[in-house]
């Protein structure tokens, strides 16, 4: 006995066909370019671009002009953060006390600090101030003076109390600031610093 396979209708076949990929499983979508916007906006930047250069072409070159001048000023001032991030090891060893200053006491970085503002340079005196701050506050037996130490580690082995921790915090991180950070140290910031300094340190002698 032969069996006789038979075809379905063409009009039957498609309809089978639409119902299985209009189901939820085949609901295709491109991928999203998370970058098309940005893309778009560049494009549509320089196409308006091409079009101010056209109609005002003076316009357009004044603009390059300020563009330039921007581009050059961020690259300039990161270069500055980069020069004061990386700049003179004198700072970063008198912060940490390095070799020649570790046999320094409390009232030569003083004398440093006072010689430094003098002269206008704020931040490196700052630098010194808070060595003298830490090498006082070592002879009070607040904390233990290392050459090896960071400034912030001084605020977590620090025996002042709250309020003399977020004190030392408040100075360590106007440092940090100033010296690393980038932001100008004025003589007005100085003042502050070395008062903040020696309450902290009347704070310690009677804490």
């Amino acid at each position: 006995m032969t069996t006789q396979f038979q075809t379905p209708p063409a009009d039957s076949l498609r309809s089978v066909l639409r119902r299985v990929f209009e189901s939820s499983e085949y609901d295709w979508e491109l991928p999203r370019d998370p970058l098309r916007f940005f893309r778009e906006l560049y494009s549509a930047f320089l196409e308006w671009l091409d079009q101010l250069q056209q109609a005002h072409p003076v316009v357009f070159y004044v603009l390059m002009g300020l563009l330039t001048g921007l581009l050059l000023a961020i690259l300039a001032h990161f270069g500055y953060l980069v020069w004061r991030a990386l700049r003179p090891r004198a700072i970063a060893e008198a912060v940490r006390g390095g070799p020649v200053a570790r046999a320094r006491d409390a009232a030569w970085h003083l004398g440093e600090a006072r010689r430094l503002a003098q002269e206008g340079q704020y931040a490196e005196a700052l630098a010194h101030r808070f060595s003298a701050l830490v090498l006082e506050l070592d002879g009070r037996k607040m904390l233990k003076f290392h050459p090896a130490k960071t400034p912030a580690e001084y605020i977590f082995e620090a025996r002042l109390g709250d309020p003399g921790r977020n004190s030392l915090t408040g100075l360590v991180n106007a440092l940090y600031k100033h010296l690393f950070g980038g932001v100008p140290c004025t003589a007005e910031d100085l003042h502050v610093f070395d008062r903040q300094a020696a309450d902290l340190v009347a704070y310690g002698a009677t804490s």
